[in-house]
């Protein structure tokens, strides 16, 4: 798969993650938080949380790989995004204060043509 195409679908996932986290009460705080360790895809606040969200987008009938896109977020992406927002925390002066902090994964999955088959929200997932 080309990298614009992998990169289109990623975005559209990462799209359609926040309009769910929206219609949930959440803000979008910051999306594509990026530094040399990697990217930060959302983080959303709500009155009393503030959410670093990994969104996972698959294609059904996709190449070979996790059985579903949340299962592709193993121990060292969970590290990576630990640190990842650790570095968020520390450089962002404007950034709003919770008393809660919490990692979500979303997983999207999307037909060829691009339309949602279905979107797991797993709160608290690390």
């Amino acid at each position: 798969m080309s990298t614009d195409l992998r990169r289109h679908r990623g975005n559209l996932g990462e799209r359609l993650a926040a309009q769910h986290l929206i219609r949930r009460g959440y803000a979008i705080v910051d999306r594509n938080y990026r530094t040399r360790h990697g990217e930060l895809d959302i983080v959303a606040a709500n009155a009393r949380t503030l959410v670093f969200c990994e969104v996972k987008t698959r294609v059904v009938g996709g190449r070979t790989g996790p059985a579903t896109p949340l299962e592709a977020i193993g121990p060292d992406k969970q590290r990576r995004l630990r640190a990842l927002a650790r570095e968020w925390l520390a450089t962002d002066e404007e950034r709003p204060h919770r008393p809660e902090i919490r990692f979500d994964a979303i997983g999207i999955t999307i037909s060829p043509s691009g339309n949602l088959l279905a979107l797991e929200h797993l709160e608290a997932a690390f």
